[in-house]
């Protein structure tokens, strides 16, 4: 079928708006998750508790070796998931081009969170409305990793927002292209570097080494997509009645205020268009970490925004997918 990943593309899209992620279903990132933590123990078990034992007889430190350990772990986890997507679709293809079809949208519709991310955040949006705060801080600190015990009102619509326009790229706009670019293994591909570096890339003491290569690949793949997924929803703003101009401007601006390379594109974009400052200090395990600023604080951020972010969010994965769809077109030329 010559066109299958473009039209496997449109019905996973459709599919994610319509059910979003069931909880309790399958979910191939969960399996992901699984092999990374499955890995990460044999590294700690069989390679690094034993480091101290080997004396001599080894010649790296134990930084190195933990580096090199990261990097082992990063490519098998990077690789499995697209070769097995590849061979279920090659073993579906032997049966008939309808059912490698089917596979490769439900594939497809598990690497988006569009909808997934507009209920959870909502879920914020409703306590709030609600004047419910305790329950706005337990809704909140399901989709964040700051401490969300003490946040108020305006900060908790801030933690929200945050959340909406980063995932805007890396869960929606992103897989999308990588779709387009080549179908659900290049999905698959993306998403285990993006669960690698949400489980492993950080720079704390435990994975400071181990998930260098897991961060730096993730920096990586997401040069292009998170400038994309920027620029569009500027354009989106327009749109769903918000100020693009403005957008376009704290965009290019404010997209490097932050310590990815990437995270702070779409923050950017979405601070400008509704005209508030995002980023700032965070409280992470108790310790206070303070960001960048990113965008003006012409009024204070309120639940509302909540609500506008993710209509941004729903207009730029609209405009998303038509460039997945544009690129899928054109590499099938």
């Amino acid at each position: 079928m010559k066109y299958r990943n473009v039209i496997a593309l449109g019905i996973g899209f459709a599919l994610d708006m319509v059910l979003g992620d069931p909880k309790g279903w399958p979910h191939p990132v969960r399996l992901i998750g699984k092999q990374i933590e499955f890995e990460e123990g044999l590294v700690r078990k069989y390679a690094l508790d034993e480091l101290d034992d080997a004396g001599d007889a080894w010649p790296l430190d134990r930084a190195k070796t933990e580096q090199m350990c990261g990097v082992a772990l990063t490519a098998d986890v990077a690789l499995l998931a697209p070769i097995a997507t590849w061979a279920l679709l090659r073993a579906c293809e032997r049966f008939s081009p309808w059912l490698a079809l089917a596979a490769e949208s439900v594939v497809c519709y598990q690497m988006l969170a569009t909808r997934s991310l507009r209920d959870e955040s909502m879920a914020v949006y409703d306590a709030l409305a609600a004047n419910d705060v305790p329950a706005a801080r337990k809704a909140c600190g399901m989709i964040v990793g700051r401490d969300t015990d003490n946040l108020d009102e305006g900060e908790l619509a801030r933690a929200a927002v945050e959340t909406v326009a980063e995932n805007a790229s890396d869960g929606v706009v992103a897989p999308m292209l990588f779709m387009g670019l080549g179908g659900a293994p290049a999905a698959m591909f993306y998403k285990a570097v993006n669960t690698l570096d949400s489980m492993i890339g950080y720079k704390n003491e435990r994975y400071v080494n181990m998930g260098r290569a897991a961060a730096k690949l993730d920096d990586v793949v997401n040069i292009v997509p998170a400038r994309v997924s920027g620029l569009l929803m500027c354009a989106a703003s327009g749109l769903v009645g918000l100020d693009s101009a403005r957008a376009l401007s704290v965009f290019k601006r404010d997209r490097l205020n932050h310590t990815s390379p990437n995270s702070a594109h779409t923050e950017a974009a979405c601070a400008g268009a509704l005209g508030i400052q995002l980023g700032g200090g965070n409280v992470y395990s108790g310790e206070l970490v303070e960001k960048p600023t990113i965008g003006d604080a012409t009024r204070p951020i309120e639940a509302m925004d909540i609500v506008q972010a993710n209509k941004l969010m729903y207009a730029t994965a609209v405009l998303g997918l038509g460039v997945a769809v544009l690129v899928g077109l054109l590499q099938r030329k």
